[in-house]
């Protein structure tokens, strides 16, 4: 039953193939084998590679098992469309486009399982790119937002200068008035006299501005501070919106870019071994000598060759006879005196029918 279905896998012909011996057999049975497990290798590999698309077992499922169907049929088609010939030369330049087929199919099918094989290297290498791309984003949307930000900064910074300006100039009159009163600058007198009463005046009226603006500067410093949060806030809120885009960095292609930023050499040997794998059959078949499946094929199809160039033969010649026939006959007939009189004739009334209609055609327009 194994053996069976094996042989159905190599695509060889089941009546020739059963008529050989057992060896011959088992021979296309291994074939066969190698095309069913690259295929169910493809299977698992494509599965793999599409679940880190799609994130869904069974969509990734199925359509692996088309990617799978597909492979198989391709290799069963070229293992069984390659012919033993005489010369090796023949038999490998027939089959160089094949082998072409076959490198291009081993690598499709080798790169999602070496992702897999060196899971936990490509996700330390993943890591690191998304611990980069997230310091690279805060930088981003800070830059984005910075402008903003120094300008509230500079506005606040600002207000508290003037309070401090004026803070400093209501001491400065406050010592003023003081050291005026005390007699130890000004007019050197000591007593509150008008000297005294004038520097008094003006360090209180600079006293209500400085409170005046204290409360004014405190409620603009109190709004700036409260857009500097909602400034901050939104800082934040685009980060956070932005770090699932970072997160979810960990698809089929971010995975093959980190697979390339590893040891080339582990990898090119996985290659190598579905290379070997794919190929496997076609070389088999190449360096194999000619068996008696091979000569029962090749007879067969010499027959089918033999019969279809008869048969073109035959229908030329019975074309080129039934033509010459046909020429005889008609050249008989243009000598019969008999047929020409009739044909005259039969010309004749054509004629005049013509005639007559013509000339009413003519009446009625006239």
């Amino acid at each position: 039953m194994l053996k069976r279905f094996f042989i159905t896998c190599s695509g060889a012909d089941k009546n020739i193939i059963y008529s050989c011996s057992n060896g011959e057999q088992n021979k296309y049975a291994g074939i066969g084998a190698t095309v069913f497990f690259t295929a169910l290798l493809a299977w698992i590999a494509a599965s793999y590679a599409l679940y880190t698309v799609f994130d869904n077992v069974y969509t990734a499922t199925f359509f692996g098992l088309v990617w799978g169907l597909l492979i198989f049929n391709l290799d069963r088609f070229i293992v069984s469309t390659i012919r033993k010939r005489d010369k090796f030369g023949s038999e490998l330049l027939q089959a160089t486009p094949r082998i072409i087929l076959a490198v291009i199919i081993a690598i499709v099918i080798s790169k999602p399982l070496e992702i897999k094989i060196f899971e936990k290297e490509i996700n330390t290498v993943l890591l690191k790119e998304k611990n980069d791309m997230a310091l690279a984003n805060k930088k981003q949307v800070a830059s984005f937002f910075k402008s903003d930000l120094d300008k509230n900064k500079a506005q606040t910074d600002s207000l508290k200068a003037e309070i401090i300006k004026k803070e400093k100039e209501v001491n400065a009159l406050y010592g003023t008035y003081i050291t005026e009163a005390e007699g130890t600058k000004g007019t050197m007198k000591l007593g509150k006299g008008p000297v005294y009463k004038e520097k008094r005046d003006k360090h209180d009226a600079a006293l209500k501005e400085l409170e005046a603006l204290r409360k004014t500067n405190t409620d603009k410093i109190a709004a700036n501070d409260k857009q500097a949060i909602t400034l901050q806030a939104d800082l934040d809120k685009k980060i956070a919106d932005t770090q699932p885009v970072i997160d979810g960095f960990d698809g089929l292609m971010a995975r093959i870019n980190a697979l390339n930023k590893l040891p080339f050499l582990p990898s090119l040997f996985i290659m190598l071994l579905f290379l070997a794998i794919e190929t496997s059959p076609i070389i088999a078949k190449l360096l194999s000598p000619k068996g008696e499946y091979d000569f029962k094929l090749e007879d067969t199809e010499a027959a089918v060759k033999t019969n279809l160039a008869q048969n073109n033969h035959q229908r030329e010649l019975l074309r080129t006879t039934d033509a010459g026939i046909y020429d005889d006959v008609y050249g008989e007939i243009r000598n019969d005196r008999e047929l020409y009189n009739y044909k005259k004739k039969k010309a004749i009334e054509m004629l005049e029918m013509q005639a007559d209609k013509f000339a009413e055609k003519q009446k009625g327009v006239m």
